[in-house]
């Protein structure tokens, strides 16, 4: 569907040209004529599905036809920075022929930067985009004024609720108008999203668009290893000098910061991004990752979704992510525009359950390779195993026979004792 279709500014239309969108997406063709039709609405999509142009294109057009005001008319809360960065960002190319204006307001920064978000706040930036945090600390201080505003739009709502933000969030609307059109975005819809719709929608259309599968160009891995196995097999396969840029998750910042420091020993181009470094410090490490002058970066989830880098050759995945959204977001991190890359999980026998219900999800298997023989034995694939047997198995034969000599991968499950 060509985006002509939906009856756009020609002003809006030129932006898009220039961002060089050709054919709208599945959730675009669904969200924007309910927007134009100025509908409340609720929808399930992924990150990488368009739903970002979803939103913005509705709400600029309204914005520019509409009634100028002096004051914002569009509020967007997101969860992170990077986020908020990237959303303002693509405002700003949608509306470069327009007269609209936007400001991405977040934690950290200094003093001056505070104080032009208050600026854009008491003059009426068109569209302010805000993580809960900084905007509840312009709000306590008492010169925000949102009383014209038209659009209020939570972004990856599941991620908000899932870091704490539902009082911050609710405290905000607390803030706005009554009467205003309401867009809910979430990539999955557990109870508590839909209770949080039922409070702040008014008969809102529904758009539904399943989860979006990864891209053929990535070649999907899995390595089935015990825990210690782990960061052997890491630096086996960093150790590709093919991979020009390596983008590794681990779950934890405490296993970020172990990852890290066990890669330095080995002289090798690394740093880490978690949420105990600043707004500043992350920024500045995925700017030297984005420039190549990193060759592998350690991240916690907080990179994960919303973060645009091209040209990442290959994912690790040290743990199992927790669900299939967040499987397809980090690996979706590589084979970006067309390219190709390659995606490699670490399964401990601890993690088989969780990640035969991600293969489940995907509809199909993915490949297990060979585990190096010098890293001894492995467990086999049976998610459906007692874990407690693999610990048994593993105390009483040991990773090595008498003498030190490796024992060689079984073929056959292993007899427990």
């Amino acid at each position: 569907m060509d985006f002509s279709s939906f009856g756009l500014d020609k002003r809006l239309l030129e932006g898009i040209e220039a961002m060089r969108f050709e054919q709208a997406t599945p959730v675009q063709e669904q969200v924007i004529p309910e927007i134009l039709k100025e509908r409340d609405v609720i929808a399930c999509a992924q990150t990488g599905t368009g739903k970002t142009a979803a939103f913005l294109l509705p709400v600029i057009h309204k914005i520019i036809t509409g009634e100028r005001s002096e004051k914002t008319k569009a509020l967007v809360i997101v969860p992170t920075r990077e986020l908020a960065v990237q959303i303002s960002q693509q405002m700003e190319g949608f509306g470069y022929f327009a007269p609209v204006s936007s400001q991405a307001i977040y934690g950290g920064g200094t003093g001056e930067v505070f104080s032009n978000e208050k600026r854009a706040l008491t003059s009426g930036a068109d569209m302010v985009v805000c993580t809960p945090g900084r905007m509840i600390s312009h709000l306590n201080l008492g010169y925000v004024d949102f009383s014209d505003l038209d659009f209020l739009i939570l972004d990856e709502a599941d991620r908000m609720l899932d870091m704490g933000f539902h009082d911050d969030i609710m405290k905000i609307i607390s803030f706005l108008p009554k009467k205003r059109q309401s867009l809910l975005f979430s990539a999955t819809m557990p109870l508590k999203i839909r209770d949080l719709a039922r409070k702040i929608l008014r008969r809102p259309a529904e758009v539904n668009i399943g989860l979006s599968t990864p891209p053929e160009q990535i070649r999907q891995e899995a390595y089935v290893v015990f825990e210690d196995q782990k960061m052997p097999l890491v630096n086996m396969l960093v150790g590709d000098e093919r991979m020009k840029s390596i983008l590794i998750f681990s779950d934890t910042k405490v296993g970020v910061k172990q990852l890290s420091r066990n890669l330095k020993k080995k002289f090798l181009s690394v740093e880490e991004i978690h949420s105990d470094l600043l707004q500043a410090e992350r920024e500045a490490v995925m700017n030297r990752f984005k420039s190549r002058q990193i060759r592998i970066l350690v991240a916690t989830d907080i990179i994960s979704r919303g973060i645009d880098v091209e040209d990442i050759d290959m994912v690790i995945n040290y743990d199992v992510p927790h669900d299939a959204e967040d499987y397809v977001h980090r690996i979706g991190r590589t084979a970006r525009a067309g390219a190709h890359g390659k995606a490699c999980t670490f399964i401990n026998p601890e993690e088989q359950r969780k990640f035969a219900s991600i293969e489940r999800l995907l509809g199909k298997a993915v490949d297990k390779s060979k585990v190096p023989d010098e890293l001894g034995e492995v467990p086999e694939y049976h998610p459906g195993a007692d874990e407690e047997k693999w610990k048994r198995h593993r105390k009483f034969s040991g990773r090595k026979k008498q003498g030190g000599a490796p024992y060689k991968k079984k073929t056959s499950r292993p007899k427990t004792r």
